[in-house]
């Protein structure tokens, strides 16, 4: 009896296995299919055998939701009406799938972001509010904010603030603090791409050849930098008006008194202030002096410094700045200050400490090529000599678009103009100095060499 039961078993056995088996086969032979027709783009060839194995073995192979988002958006683009809805909410069943199968490769935050971003490109064809999307949104920078890092995702939300708040749907407070949340976000993220980057533009500075694979990264941080440095200017382009020092001067006026040991809401007031050139409004001051009483930090003495011109506070901001990014922010925030005011040589020596800290931000060498070529007309002891200048400005111009990729274009517009301004050829030969070194006088104090072709 025992024996007809062991045999009855393992025969029970091997036919679930030769089930599984035969599944298994099926499944890798139209996964084999499905893949060799995306990577040929013929998704409409490639979507029914994707449909077995998504349905049969849907934790058989992760190409089934990689694979499956590309077939899925190739079937929302060339569908309309009912059949592209259906679509488009398999995509979204898709992407919660992809956690339920392969959690570990498919993070919440990002998710959550890919289907709010679906569902905003979509909204007319899925009968989406502004805040029902605005939601989807919310639940990805709530639930999961260090992995919602899409640039797209990121602005798209914030619009979506700006909307619901024309719409009288949120205050405008809510619509600032979604402003600075998402800002402080990016600014998060691109100091995690700038440190990447600095390293990299320092061993090409010091002469060493980056590796094979490392010219990639560094155009991928900079492409992701750009990204983000054109969300920001998005956000303050959509925010305009919404943000005028009339409109925010009554506003934190109304809720200083609540706020008051707030320092983050003292914080967040004064930049914006600042940032929207407020600083002529006695509340700046007031809110400065107050966030200064409670929480005293690098900004503050900044803010100070701005208000009353006093060195004490340019001392104080960079002994209380620790974070290098930050101190880099700050130093060039001091260097445009005393550069508006003529203070070219102070503002030099604070644009160099900037790049010391963060060597790819070429924009400090843009506006140090800005102050020399200003000073032509003031730093040479001769017409040529003058006009020499403009070769030193256009170098400097340069070293902006070597060390920063986003800025490349402008750096070398930039160069091609000054060098449009320094002696010609004919000026050379009639000068007789070709390859001559010409120092340069005043507050800039460098030497230029007289190009020899």
């Amino acid at each position: 009896m025992k024996t007809r039961i062991t045999l009855l078993l393992l025969m029970l056995f091997m036919s679930v296995n030769f089930g599984f088996a035969q599944q298994d086969e099926e499944c890798g032979n139209n996964l084999s299919i499905f893949d060799s027709y995306v990577k040929s783009k013929k998704y409409d060839d490639a979507y029914g055998p994707w449909k077995i194995v998504r349905e049969k073995c849907p934790n058989f192979n992760r190409a089934i939701y990689v694979h499956g988002e590309k077939i899925l958006k190739h079937k929302i683009e060339n569908s309309s009406g009912e059949e592209q809805v259906a679509h488009l909410n398999d995509l979204m069943l898709l992407y919660d799938q992809s956690r339920v199968h392969y959690e570990s490769r498919y993070d919440l935050g990002e998710i959550l972001a890919d289907k709010a971003n679906l569902a905003y490109k979509y909204r007319k064809e899925l009968n989406k509010s502004d805040e029902e999307v605005y939601n989807m949104f919310d639940e990805a920078f709530t639930k999961d904010p260090e992995n919602f890092d899409s640039s797209i995702g990121l602005y798209t939300y914030f619009s979506l603030a700006v909307d619901l708040y024309d719409a009288e749907k949120k205050t405008a407070q809510q619509m600032f603090d979604k402003y600075d949340d998402v800002m402080e976000m990016i600014e998060s993220i691109e100091e995690s791409y700038t440190e990447k980057l600095n390293k990299l533009v320092e061993k090409e500075e010091a002469g060493t050849a980056l590796t094979k694979n490392e010219p990639k990264y560094k155009a991928n941080y900079e492409a992701n930098l750009g990204a983000f440095d054109k969300v920001k200017s998005s956000m303050d382009n959509k925010v305009g008006e919404r943000a005028t020092c009339e409109i925010l001067v009554p506003l934190y006026e109304k809720d200083f008194e609540a706020n008051k040991t707030n320092g983050e809401w003292l914080q967040r007031a004064m930049n914006r202030m600042y940032a929207k050139d407020c600083k002529g409004d006695p509340l700046f001051l007031k809110l400065v002096e107050q966030k200064n009483t409670i929480e005293p930090n690098a900004d503050t003495a900044y803010y100070l410094y701005i208000l009353t011109g006093e060195q004490k506070y340019v001392d104080q901001t960079i002994a209380l700045s620790t974070d290098p990014l930050k101190k880099a922010k700050l130093y060039k925030g001091l260097a445009k200050e005393l550069k508006d005011k003529g203070s070219y040589g102070k503002a030099r020596q604070y644009y160099m400490e900037a790049l010391k800290l963060n060597p790819s931000d070429g924009s400090p060498h843009l506006s140090i090529a800005n102050m020399y070529a200003k000073s032509a007309n003031s730093c040479g002891d001769s017409n040529f000599n003058k006009r020499a200048v403009f070769w030193l400005a256009a170098l400097e111009a340069e070293k902006a678009g070597r060390v920063d990729g986003r800025l490349r274009s402008a750096a070398t517009q930039t160069a091609t103009s000054y060098r449009a301004s320094a002696p010609s050829k004919t000026d050379i030969f009639q000068e007789g100095n070709k390859g001559e070194s010409i120092s340069i006088g005043c507050w800039i104090g460098r030497s230029v060499t007289v190009p020899s072709n």
